[in-house]
């Protein structure tokens, strides 16, 4: 048999290749099986086979195309929601699992993982023997309590992680109607849920160190076109300052938010996005890391033999950038899993395949707003278009220039089109000479190459 550990979203993608692929992420443990079709889920987190979804639509509450549900209408629509779907798989309820002959262990942790022995031992004592181990499990959320910050473990302080989190969130979404939320951090949970509580009618302040949002992707200019956009939503901006402690009432629910610049905010409900933290604890000194996750080749075949790592654990070779990386991203947790369960399938018929060639992509959508960017974000940028924030119809996009290439592009509110041509350009790294031929060609630029 071949264990998968796992905990959210790569296990599944698997399935589709071989019948039998587990796309998963953070907290749960899968095992599957090739030739018998054998696939052991165990879940760490106790959750059900419905917790299938990404860091993606998890945090896309406010999203009416998608979660609406979520947020203004109830709980989340799982099981009929699933991860592959959304990049042309097939739907995976329940019945899918039993129909591929896969055995579903729910509610059980693996607490110890042998890799000299192939065994995994979950929280009973249960010992699961395996030929083939692919390691995914995901991330986990840093949280304020892992600092000591005073009165971080007050109710309606919320992290979005897992389903359960979101369910919790949406309770208090209605109990909490027209309140006050601090969002502390800057980044996607930040910005997205900002978006959300601001749709379901909340006072929303939003609270982070760094000079401008999204600062590891986004240069000051992008920044600036969001940050003032969200301000006209009616969202508070607090920048250069971070959270320091909680004061709470008399049944612990959270009522203000104290800043380290001496400013104290009223809150019904705080959510915080600081920063995940992968889950290679129970693999810790026994397979190579690099990077902050596990070093594994172009397969993602790791140093141990018949072990694998995908998704955000996995620190792999970026085949474009001739540099090891690591990605968290549901796009990248979904093709590395795909490609591992391609790369075990092609071992055992004396096969060969490519090594992984993966574009690093990530987008976002709040608001009336949508953007999308592949590839790097390093060297000289070029801005172009409408970033007026104030226009009817903001659209520009940024690309990222290297010696003398173009290795990356950013594009709000584009076309499916359009965004395949900056995905192209990012791909094929066109030369430019003249950065203000290129700034005034723009997206034309893209629908050249």
């Amino acid at each position: 048999m071949e264990p998968i550990s796992s905990r959210g979203g790569m296990g599944v993608k698997l399935a589709m290749e071989l019948r039998l692929m587990m796309y998963c992420r953070g907290g749960k443990s899968r095992a599957f099986s090739g030739g018998g079709c054998l696939l052991k889920w165990v879940e760490s987190n106790g959750g059900g086979g419905e917790d299938f979804f990404d860091e993606g639509p998890l945090v896309k509450l406010e999203e009416g195309r998608r979660w609406e549900v979520a947020v203004t209408l109830g709980a989340a629509r799982l099981p009929g929601f699933h991860v592959c779907v959304g990049s042309g798989g097939e739907r995976l309820p329940p019945e899918w699992y039993v129909e591929k002959g896969i055995d579903l262990i729910l509610s059980t942790e693996i607490v110890k993982a042998d890799l000299a022995s192939m065994f995994l031992t979950s929280a009973s004592g249960a010992a699961f023997a395996y030929e083939i181990l692919i390691i995914a499990t995901g991330s986990t959320v840093i949280k304020l309590t892992d600092f000591g910050v005073q009165g971080a473990n007050a109710n309606n302080i919320f992290y979005l992680r897992e389903i359960q989190d979101a369910d919790k969130l949406v309770d208090a979404i209605q109990l909490k109607k027209n309140g006050k939320a601090v969002i502390v951090g800057g980044g996607y949970i930040g910005l997205e849920l900002s978006a959300a509580m601001r749709i379901n009618n909340f006072d929303v302040t939003m609270v982070y160190p760094e000079p401008w949002c999204m600062p590891r992707l986004f240069t000051a200019e992008i920044a600036a076109f969001y940050e003032a956009y969200y301000v006209s939503k009616g969202v508070k901006i607090i920048k250069g300052t971070v959270a320091v402690g909680f004061d709470v009432d008399l049944n612990m629910n959270v009522k203000s938010v104290k800043l380290e610049d001496g400013r104290v905010l009223d809150a019904d409900i705080v959510v915080v996005g600081v920063g995940g933290r992968p889950l290679t604890t129970l693999f810790k000194g026994q397979v190579k890391e690099e990077k902050g996750g596990i070093k594994t080749d172009g397969y993602f075949k790791t140093s141990v033999p018949n072990v694998y790592a995908v998704g955000d654990v996995a620190t792999f070779p970026l085949k474009l950038y001739k540099e090891m990386r690591r990605v968290e991203h549901v796009d990248h947790a979904r093709k590395s899993a795909e490609q591992a369960v391609k790369g075990i399938k092609a071992v055992e018929a004396g096969e060969t395949i490519e090594e992984y060639d993966y574009l690093p992509y990530f987008y976002s959508r709040s608001f009336d707003l949508s953007w999308q960017f592949y590839g790097d974000n390093i060297g000289d940028t070029v801005l172009f278009g409408d970033n007026n924030p104030t226009s009817s119809k903001p659209k520009f996009g940024t690309y990222w220039i290297k010696d003398g290439k173009v290795v990356g592009a950013f594009l709000e509110s584009a076309s499916p089109e359009e965004n395949k041509a900056i995905s192209k350009v990012a791909r094929v790294q066109p030369s430019v000479l003249d950065l203000r031929q290129l700034q005034i060609e723009g997206l034309q630029f893209a629908s050249k190459i």
